[in-house]
């Protein structure tokens, strides 16, 4: 337990880059470095997560929690994945209504995301071997990278994907039908429904807040740019407790700090009722995915057992990766602008390749090079 607390408390503390950077951290700190799992096993877990809402990156720190230390490393993981950003952002939330401004990260960030898009470069290169074990599933990976950056929904690439491997699997079992038994029925998996629909409130409310937060966490799928239309929808628009410009102020926060993308409800919690608030939305948005995932692990291990949904996971493990690899090339191009950033990647890419040095080490020295750059003339 001491472990699986240890580690995720880091991960939390140094996981700038978003969900794909995350799982680029996990894969190098539990996979390669300490050997918990192996990368199909890894894969596999990925890919249970994109079957329910939830933010994907904390679902699989709570599904590998578990893998490691079964119930009590699935709360523990979860936990002290989610803690660091939460008090950051709380942190944040604070200055931005005590000075009605954030403070600067832009000198961290140069440095910190050129090593993020190595460190997820590293990660795809080692997972697309395991993935891409066919032709078939090769191909399905480079439709699904051109549809996402066409501008395909992230959701429709995903399932679509899933679906085109099913669908080929028994085209191809068809062909074959003489020698093939009767074919049995896949039961779709599906994130579950749950709509909440909130009471009429009264501003600073914690149990409307708490709602409202529970609602968006159980029922939305995709990225942070998703979760904003979910803000909006509900706190802007329907609330009326926040404005359009502290709600992208939330976001940006969300955005610039480590770990989930998902702690910006912290911020929105806190402009909303102050510290209970901050707590209240941290625990309605992430409290879902502690459900999700707690179901999920009851089926996981037999994914692999079942024809069709190993083939469905298959499918969805290679568009996953595609997704992965199409989110890294616009980040690349945003990121790696300089000979500066061009040198902290490729120098974190060989450090990738010949050490086994922790995440966090390539995330402190791009802060610090970021740093260094900002205040020398």
């Amino acid at each position: 337990m001491g472990e699986v607390a240890g580690v995720f408390l880091r991960l939390g503390v140094v996981a700038f880059g978003g969900p794909a950077a995350h799982v680029a951290m996990m894969r190098q700190e539990l996979v390669r470095r300490r050997g918990w799992l192996t990368d199909e096993r890894f894969l596999d877990l990925m890919g249970a997560t994109n079957l329910v809402p939830g933010p994907n990156s904390t679902e699989l720190a709570i599904h590998l929690g578990h893998e490691r230390a079964r119930w009590r490393g699935l709360v523990v993981a979860g936990v002290c994945f989610i803690v660091p950003a939460a008090l950051m952002v709380t942190a944040l939330a604070w200055f931005y209504v005590e000075r009605g401004s954030t403070p600067a990260f832009t000198a961290v960030l140069d440095g910190v995301v050129p090593a993020v898009v190595a460190i997820v470069v590293w990660a795809l290169a080692g997972l697309l071997r395991t993935a891409l074990r066919t032709p078939q599933l090769a191909l399905l990976a480079g439709v699904a990278l051109a549809a996402y950056l066409a501008g395909v929904n992230e959701l429709v690439v995903l399932f679509g994907g899933g679906l085109v491997a099913v669908l080929s699997s028994l085209l191809a079992r068809l062909a074959g039908r003489l020698r093939a038994r009767n074919a049995r029925g896949l039961n779709a998996l599906a994130g579950p429904g749950l709509l909440l629909v909130a009471r009429a409130p009264q501003e600073g409310d914690l149990s409307t807040l708490f709602l409202a937060m529970l609602k968006i966490g159980a029922v939305l799928y995709g990225s942070g740019y998703v979760l904003l239309a979910f803000l909006d929808g509900e706190f802007v628009q329907r609330l009326g407790w926040l404005t359009e410009r502290q709600l992208l102020d939330a976001v940006a926060v969300g955005q610039v700090t480590p770990g989930p993308v998902f702690t910006t409800a912290t911020f929105v919690g806190y402009l909303v009722a102050g510290l209970p608030g901050a707590f209240v939305a941290t625990v309605a948005i992430f409290l879902p995915s502690f459900v999700f995932v707690g179901l999920l692990t009851r089926i996981t291990d037999r994914l692999r057992q079942w024809r069709w949904t190993s083939v469905l996971l298959d499918g969805i493990n290679a568009c996953a990766l595609a997704l992965m690899a199409g989110v890294t090339w616009v980040l690349g191009r945003e990121a790696v602008v300089d000979p500066v950033t061009a040198a902290i990647t490729l120098t974190t890419l060989v450090l990738l390749w010949r050490t086994r040095l922790n995440a966090a080490w390539y995330v402190l020295g791009g802060a610090v090079i970021g740093l260094l750059v900002h205040w020398l003339p």
